[in-house]
């Protein structure tokens, strides 16, 4: 039985065991990072109709990484998925625009790739979507949903009770003005750290180490780094990634100067930059522009 051997030839049972491995990827991506089920879905989709054309072991690979890493390359799916949707429109492609899942596929691949078989893509992610995520899926797919309904209503509930707290207050105003005046005058350091972050990503094979990166952005910015945190491995393992923490939130503006992500070279090494987004902030974003793909197939 392949990946993409419809369920009515086994149990339901027989075949959520048969796609495991693809359940457990699936759980990581809607329930631990938070993000969105439907859309991560598609994400799988992609990734189980890349296995089809000959990148072998994808969902394994991308398995055995830790969650940040699998929250990067499901960013850099949903970047395919936009282009085999037609809603990505820069064009000459830049190869750096999915560093990541080019360094963990043995074969080459490029947004350029998904542009020219963007149709034997939409319809190969479609089919798999429909036969094997659809059927594999749909149990944790439910949970996350019900996850998401339950979290959303916390945080509608917490703010109603935030704006009765501050209609309560509403007699105090001189005084809260007076410590809003204090707050905006404290140090650019009392940003949370979150929003002061850029997350860091390496090439497969051309190690980066701490040091490099920290005298990078120092000469570049000045004094800068507040912390820099690299991914942990095992010795002579390379780090594929590193978060970094700046004193204030305005060095990243400099660094991406108006752009999502910035592309550089240390030492001969390139490196890509991005904001770093939390795993909750991530499922309060926006919707995709693009449409869900039709459980009926086209």
């Amino acid at each position: 039985m392949d990946s993409y051997t419809s369920s009515q030839f086994v149990s339901q049972e027989g075949f959520k065991l048969f796609h495991s491995i693809d359940r457990d990827l699936y759980t990581i991506l809607a329930i631990h990072l938070c993000r969105d089920p439907l859309e991560s879905m598609q994400v799988m989709a992609l990734w189980l109709w890349l296995e089809k054309v000959g990148f072998k072991n994808a969902v394994k690979k991308i398995l055995s990484l830790p969650f940040i890493l699998i929250n990067e390359l499901a960013d850099e799916a949903v970047t395919c998925l936009n282009i085999i949707n037609g809603t990505h429109f820069s064009l000459p492609f830049e190869a750096n625009d999915i560093p990541l899942l080019q360094s963990f596929m043995e074969k080459e691949v490029s947004l350029q790739f998904f542009h020219e078989n963007q149709q034997a893509a939409a319809q190969g992610v479609t089919k798999a979507a429909n036969i094997v995520c659809l059927p594999a899926f749909d149990d944790i797919m439910k949970q996350a949903i019900e996850i998401n309904f339950s979290q959303n209503s916390a945080d509608h509930s917490q703010v109603i009770l935030s704006s009765s707290s501050s209609s309560s207050s509403s007699s105090s105003s001189s005084s809260s003005s007076i410590q809003q005046q204090q707050l905006q005058a404290l140090p650019q350091i009392l940003v949370p750290p979150n929003e002061r972050t850029m997350f860091v990503t390496f090439s497969k094979g051309y190690p980066v180490h701490e040091h490099e990166v920290k005298q990078f952005f120092t000469a570049a910015f000045g004094d800068c780094v507040e912390s820099l945190q690299m991914q942990e491995v095992q010795p002579f393992e390379q780090s594929l990634f590193a978060r970094v923490v700046f004193h204030s939130a305005s060095t990243i503006e400099a660094i991406l100067s108006g752009a999502s992500k910035a592309k550089f070279t240390i030492n001969g090494k390139h490196v890509w930059v991005r904001r770093f987004v939390p795993k909750r902030a991530r499922s309060l974003l926006p919707q995709m522009p693009w449409q869900p793909i039709s459980p009926f197939g086209p």
